[in-house]
């Protein structure tokens, strides 16, 4: 289990290093142990001892010595996601990485690539336009029986009046028929 000072030791060295520190496995776990039996040895004690007031505020401090581990890592890991979807460089401090931090390292790279992709297919005019794609609000005119959109799946039937909102390809055919409308014209 680990204690007040190997925390502060942790901290310490995570915040004057540039790279991710290691922890050893079982890490969290251990300090959920440490403050699951000060919190039990806390509560136990007499409320009015001067060294129950030291006790609870080093408990405190503790607390707040891992929640600044956590975030130091956290940043460093966000720089480590930015320079390996700016190199593609993505072992460096992997090894340090709880398990938790590799799942929101993972998922991490993942979206920024598929940003990047997104962005490069707008770019070269590949991908949907900003407004040209998804879905579309529309207000019907008159009633429209129910009809088969561009997946194939039945839609409908709807009433007059009805705001709906489909496709943007079918959205278009339904206005430009005259039986719609879009909401936002």
């Amino acid at each position: 289990m680990v204690d007040y000072d190997e925390l502060y030791d942790y901290l310490r060295k995570e915040k004057y290093g540039e790279q991710l520190q290691a922890l050893p496995k079982g890490f969290v776990a251990s300090v959920g142990d440490y403050f699951k039996a000060r919190r039990k040895e806390l509560a136990g004690a007499d409320v009015f001892s001067e060294s129950l007031m030291a006790e609870k505020k080093k408990f405190e401090n503790a607390i707040s010595i891992f929640k600044e581990l956590m975030l130091r890592r956290k940043k460093k890991i966000l720089n480590l996601v930015f320079v390996a979807s700016e190199t593609g460089i993505m072992k460096r401090d992997f090894g340090n990485m709880l398990d938790f931090e590799r799942e929101l390292f993972e998922g991490l790279i993942g979206n920024v690539e598929e940003a990047d992709k997104s962005l490069s297919n707008l770019l070269m005019g590949s991908g949907e336009t900003e407004d040209g794609g998804g879905n579309k609000m529309i207000i019907l005119d008159r009633e429209v029986e129910a009809f088969v959109d561009m997946e194939g799946n039945v839609v409908g039937p709807f009433g007059k009046g009805e705001l709906v909102n489909l496709d943007a390809k079918v959205a278009e055919i339904l206005v430009g028929d005259g039986r719609a409308k879009f909401v936002d014209e």
